[in-house]
């Protein structure tokens, strides 16, 4: 597996796939329960992914509730040594009723690092990453974007978390949480963490150009499209052949793409990959791979085989007439954080 610097702004070297591990956990708890793997089903998962190279992996403490930062620590500690991968969590989603246990407010974001600290038997985390913007979650309070950048400066400095990253926002936001951060002398984000795909591309206006100018790395989520781009819909939202592309996923899956050319987008990639006797999974990371400022796209997979047929897209290159055939049916569409459904 190759490897690649996460961003000109740090020194960390990471796999150029992220294994995502929203599906790792305890079976029917949080929001991804009718299609996660519980532990003994998740171990040959990640035993693969250290023989391929894959050193990377991206958690966060609302998958599961908790109980995938549980699994996720128990099989790196069974798998790795600690200094062989690099280890992502998140907060700011609520993780609970109560007015304080979502967000990003120091009290919410110092309980939360020490939660997720706990669950997963470590003493720190490489990457802390806010979930949201400050002001990104509906119902949460609006924090004073200079409380949560200490407060989360104050982890940096405690060696609970050796970097920050953050996820979807506007550009405009990225860009005034990094330069208020320079400002006071706090630490500021290396990565991105931010919603792209071929079927997706609206983070290509603002973010991408952003993130290639301040030397932060991207590791783009949901870079199949939950399936659409693999061919797991067969065409249609409503013919879904999958456990998770015919559960409760579905309608989430519906919220994100309501683009008219997604499914023909799609044939698109079955035909390239045809031509290159790969999967369309691989045609879609392959493409992922080659934009500039993508480090390492966050991949979800169920069985090992999954995880061997991606990790051989970092080896797939696109001609540029590929790329331009891939791209031509792109039509705009509203960007997801203006309709608050990302």
């Amino acid at each position: 597996m190759q490897t690649a610097q996460l961003g000109s702004s740090s020194g960390l070297m990471v796999s150029r796939l992220c294994l995502g591990t929203m599906n790792f956990g305890i079976p029917g708890r949080g929001h991804q329960g009718d299609w996660t793997l519980d532990l003994d089903a998740s171990r040959p998962v990640f035993e693969l992914a250290r023989d391929l190279g894959i050193n990377y992996f991206d958690c966060a403490n609302i998958y599961g509730i908790g109980a995938s930062e549980e699994v996720v620590g128990q099989l790196l500690r069974e798998t790795f040594r600690r200094d062989e991968y690099v280890l992502t969590t998140k907060v700011s989603m609520p993780m609970g009723k109560a007015a304080n246990q979502g967000g990003l407010s120091r009290k919410h974001i110092i309980e939360s690092v020490n939660a997720s600290l706990d669950r997963l038997g470590l003493d720190y985390v490489d990457q802390l990453i806010i979930h949201r913007h400050p002001h990104g979650i509906p119902g949460q309070a609006q924090v004073p974007i200079e409380e949560t950048l200490e407060a989360l400066n104050d982890i940096v400095k405690a060696g609970k978390a050796i970097y920050l990253g953050a996820s979807s926002m506007f550009a405009w936001q990225f860009a005034e949480l990094q330069l208020t951060a320079e400002r006071h002398g706090w630490a500021q984000f290396i990565s991105m963490q931010n919603h792209l795909n071929l079927i997706y591309r609206e983070e290509e206006r603002e973010m991408l150009p952003y993130c290639i100018q301040s030397g932060v790395g991207v590791t783009p989520w949901s870079p199949l499209a939950r399936g659409i781009l693999t061919g797991a819909y067969r065409g249609s939202l409503q013919s879904g052949s999958t456990n998770r592309s015919k559960g409760a996923d579905r309608l989430r899956t519906a919220s994100l793409y309501r683009g008219e050319m997604d499914f023909q987008i799609a044939e698109r990639c079955a035909e390239i990959a045809e031509q290159h006797n790969a999967s369309s999974a691989q045609v879609a990371l392959a493409w992922l791979l080659q934009k500039p400022s993508v480090v390492a796209p966050v991949v979800g997979v169920s069985t090992t085989q999954q995880l061997s047929e991606l990790a051989a897209a970092v080896d797939l290159q696109l001609s540029q007439a590929d790329i331009e055939y891939l791209e031509a049916l792109y039509q705009c569409v509203d960007n997801l954080l203006s309709l608050g459904a990302s």
